[in-house]
């Protein structure tokens, strides 16, 4: 089954709004002949309007780096799937290794999240991943499969149309450190396992996962030609125009 590769950039706390719509006229200039690949940017939330007026009748997206498990309520610094949508995103990362890492996040709390944003009709990067420690433990599949599947708790195979499972080796993130693309390759794999397991082939074979740990240009050609990569969630790359559009076009 032919997936369509997804390239995604999660710019983190980076880009004030003014920035981030320079940016993306510039970027989608730059991308607009691409068309074998999804195209997506994860501003910051104070940001979001900005990007979306700026990725207008283009094929960039927009998405937003979480999104809270709650419609309303009680939970400071928290903006709901409805709230986001109404800026115009389509798209919500949830479970990212550095919410997971500096702000708490579990697995429970992941999965909610998912479940809102599926709610509101965003789609939905759900990240997974091993830290250093995990993976010289030898125990990154049984890692991956864990969060995989208290994640996806609760979806139905429906809903898996709009979910994109990020793989980013926590130990690579922000690193320069990457994996293999054979090493990746082998842990999609797995993933791709779970979800079949879960849901069954169709779905597996279906779904689309990304890699996670500092893609660039290049090496965006030789992960993505890999069987089970279907593209990237990008950081640092992708702040800069000329290099995310090396690392898309090299990719595709």
């Amino acid at each position: 089954m032919a997936r369509k590769i997804i390239i995604a950039g999660n710019w983190k706390l980076n880009k004030t709004a003014a920035e981030t719509a320079a940016v993306i006229t510039e970027l989608k200039g730059l991308v607009a002949d691409v068309t074998a690949a999804e195209i997506v940017i994860c501003p910051t939330f104070t940001s979001l309007t900005a990007a979306v007026e700026a990725a207008a009748g283009s094929n960039v997206q927009i998405g937003a780096q979480n999104v809270a498990w709650a419609e309303s309520g009680a939970f400071t610094g928290e903006i709901s799937a409805e709230m986001l949508k109404e800026t115009g995103v389509t798209w919500a990362i949830t479970g990212h290794s550095e919410r997971r890492q500096y702000f708490n996040e579990t697995d429970a709390t992941v999965n909610a999240r998912t479940k809102a944003a599926l709610k509101a009709g965003l789609k939905v990067m759900l990240c997974v991943g091993e830290t250093l420690e995990e993976r010289e433990d030898e125990i990154t599949n049984a890692v991956c499969e864990i969060q995989i599947r208290r994640g996806l708790k609760g979806i139905s195979a429906e809903d898996m149309a709009n979910i994109v499972i990020a793989y980013e080796p926590v130990w690579a993130i922000g690193t320069g450190k990457t994996a293999t693309p054979e090493m990746a390759d082998e842990t999609h794999k797995a993933c791709r396992d779970v979800v079949e397991a879960i849901y069954g082939i169709e779905v597996a074979e279906a779904v689309r996962l990304q890699y996670g740990g500092s893609m660039k240009g290049a090496n965006s050609a030789q992960l993505v030609g890999q069987t089970n990569i279907d593209g990237g969630l990008v950081g640092g790359a992708s702040l800069v125009p000329s290099d995310f559009t090396a690392l898309i076009k090299n990719a595709i």
